[in-house]
């Protein structure tokens, strides 16, 4: 089986070959035989219900500062593709959503991974509210005085952007911290959503579990634990890597959502585990295959291909 396989990404030139889950995709699909077509979401268009992206063929290799090699300035019918990979990092912004209703109009017969209407449906910390009994003490509102009587029901709490990633605008406000009140107007003063809040576990300091499932079961894991000082778990703020397995607690949590994951077609998500409870669930762009694949000797992005040849 040979496919035609686009990829929809940040710039290619700007990635760290040995952390990127996409490019660990692309090469899997590579040595499958696949073909590459890379561009990026500002190359996508629709003109008349037809889905074109201006982009170029592409060819990977493991080599720091050469890692890829791309063809001409080319315009091709997504509809004439096998398979699309979204994989464009977030923020989860209008932009992001546009581009779902675009994939959407090729998908299923060109097959979108993630499906995007589900992407659109299943906004990451949002989604994870659906299950219910996982998530620690949550909150999700722009009404300050909502979020000062949750503070102080917990004394201690985690605020961030409803829409962000990467860590960016997390904040610890421990009881008595004078900062929520200008916390919350800044927030405010940048957009019009609410933000989330959630009681701080203490437990963040052993780890922030990232679990990878395709097609709805786990394949590996990998432990970050904060630097000294330091809030936020993501390794790219300081958050050091630990090899990892699944406790009996996060088995379970798995067992729970991977169903539901599985039936609304997100072959490839990754979910994030402090302690006994599930804190975010992302289907937009999940990373951290390369790590776990280094600690475990595995081959994730295999088991990501196996999964999508299956339904071609």
């Amino acid at each position: 089986m040979s496919l035609k396989v686009a990829i929809q990404m940040d710039p290619i030139h700007t990635i760290n070959i040995n952390a990127d889950s996409t490019f660990a995709l692309g090469l899997e699909a590579q040595a499958r035989g696949h073909r590459l077509f890379y561009y990026e979401p500002k190359e996508l268009s629709m003109r008349d219900g037809r889905v074109y992206a201006r982009g170029r063929s592409m060819t990977l290799r493991r080599e720091i500062g050469n890692h890829s090699t791309l063809g001409s300035l080319e315009k091709i019918d997504l509809h004439e593709v096998d398979v699309v990979l979204m994989r464009q990092d977030p923020p989860f912004d209008m932009s992001y959503i546009t581009a779902t209703h675009m994939l959407e109009m090729v998908h299923p017969k060109t097959l979108v991974v993630n499906d995007p209407a589900e992407v659109r449906n299943a906004p990451e910390k949002l989604f994870a509210t659906r299950f219910e009994g996982l998530l620690p003490p949550t909150l999700i509102s722009r009404d300050p005085e909502e979020i000062r009587a949750f503070r102080r029901e917990f004394g201690d709490i985690i605020v961030k952007p409803l829409f962000g990633n990467g860590g960016m605008g997390v904040f610890r406000i421990r009881e008595g911290d004078e900062n929520l009140n200008s916390l919350l107007e800044m927030f405010g003063q940048m957009n019009r959503e609410p933000v989330i809040v959630q009681k701080y576990l203490s437990d963040v300091r052993k780890g922030d579990k990232r679990i990878i499932l395709v097609d709805g079961k786990p394949v590996g894991a990998i432990n970050r634990v904060p630097a000294e000082g330091e809030a936020r778990s993501n390794m790219h703020v300081g958050g050091r890597p630990e090899q990892s397995k699944l406790t009996k607690r996060e088995q379970e949590i798995c067992e729970i959502i991977g169903p539901d994951l599985k039936k609304r077609g997100l072959i490839f998500v990754g979910i994030d585990v402090i302690g006994d409870y599930l804190t975010e669930i992302n289907v937009t762009s999940p990373t951290g295959i390369q790590e776990i694949d280094r600690f475990d000797q595995t081959n994730i992005a295999a088991l990501v291909w196996d999964a999508i040849e299956g339904r071609k």
